[in-house]
């Protein structure tokens, strides 16, 4: 594809932007959402009286503060084959997968976040496809990580969705459809979620503009 000097400036910003920043933008964006997933989930299990999943949990949480990847691994074995139905398994794997992720080990990080999406219900699965598509990203699986995108989402999950389909976009060149999904994502994601910036950023770097704030009635 022939781009012209601007193009080819505003593709090189944008790498430069995300070589320094890679997949923080999305781990931003859903880390609140995350947080209230993980209180419902909480709520059930009290509920529902899960003291052996609470205190495996824990176990899984000391382990990865630990950075004991071996430990870290069998804890969510067990969980997931003890307590698959639960949504502290999903929990579970989305953390596993952090952590796998943070260790370059991006086979497990996949593989967590695919029970994730298999099992979780459907802010678990919605943050995990997230997730996966930035690991996608990483590895230049492009049309791979455009596909587990697709898949419907809460309405909640639309801005951190189509903010990953404008870096797949951005990293394929398709500068264009970039800025769609990225303007796309500023129009779905809450105004005070400190993700906008960073999605602001890219937008810019590709030679995208924010849209003007609405001016206050006098």
């Amino acid at each position: 594809m022939a781009y012209d000097l601007e193009e080819q400036e505003q593709l090189a910003n944008f790498k430069a932007w995300w070589a320094k920043y890679g997949n923080l933008t999305s781990w931003v964006l859903i880390a609140g959402l995350a947080a209230y997933s993980g209180w419902n989930g909480w709520q059930y299990y009290q509920r529902t009286q899960a003291a052996s999943a609470s205190a495996l949990y824990d176990e899984l949480q000391t382990a990865i503060a630990a950075k004991d990847a071996a430990k870290v691994q069998r804890a969510t074995a067990d969980m997931q084959s003890k307590f698959a139905s639960t949504s502290y398994a999903t929990m579970t794997a989305l953390a596993a997968a952090k952590q796998a992720f943070d260790a370059n080990d991006l086979k497990t990080a996949k593989a967590q976040l695919n029970w994730a999406i298999e099992h979780g219900n459907e802010e678990y699965k919605a943050i995990a496809r997230v997730r996966l598509a930035g690991v996608l990203l990483d590895e230049k699986a492009y049309d791979e990580a455009l596909k587990v995108l697709s898949a419907e989402v809460p309405k909640q999950f639309a801005g951190p969705v189509a903010d990953r389909k404008g870096d797949v976009l951005a990293a394929q060149n398709k500068l264009a459809e970039a800025r769609t999904a990225y303007l796309a994502a500023l129009n779905a994601i809450d105004k005070k979620n400190p993700g906008r910036q960073l999605i602001q950023l890219k937008l810019e770097a590709i030679g995208g503009t924010v849209p003007a704030e609405p001016k206050a009635a006098a």
